[in-house]
């Protein structure tokens, strides 16, 4: 998989109340290691940064609501949001899965057969009856 596929970057929207609660949540996600956050390009977002080996944002919303922010989402961007956490789900157990058997493997087949089969100067004539006198 691509490293520039596992790399993301969302918005993460805030209910305006409480007031406080869009800079308390940057300054909890600035701490974090290999996540990078700032201020979002539009009232009460954040603009986050992160690689689905360390994060998701399913993971992230669910951590920021327990710790009592209020995430508000517009109708489309409730489904968007629930297409974005199959996506990512998807990502992540794809990079736990084994890599298939292809073309550009198979070669390792064809050197252990080749090794289980006998080759060279083999011959099963009698060596009596292979010279001849």
């Amino acid at each position: 998989m691509n490293p520039f596929e596992l790399q993301k970057q969302r918005l993460l929207f805030f209910s305006k109340e409480p007031a406080n609660q869009l800079f308390a949540a940057y300054m909890l996600l600035v701490g974090l290691d290999n996540f990078h956050v700032e201020m979002g390009p539009l009232p009460n977002s954040l603009l986050i940064r992160y690689s689905i080996q360390h994060y998701s944002l399913e993971g992230l919303e669910k951590a920021l609501t327990s710790e009592g922010f209020r995430l508000e989402y517009s109708a489309l961007g409730k489904i968007k949001k629930h297409l974005i956490h199959y996506c990512e789900d998807v990502q992540y157990h794809n990079l736990k899965t084994p890599e298939p058997r292809t073309k550009n493997n198979s070669q390792e087949i064809f050197v252990k057969a080749y090794e289980l089969h006998p080759h060279g100067n083999h011959d099963d004539t009698p060596k009596e009856l292979r010279e001849f006198k």
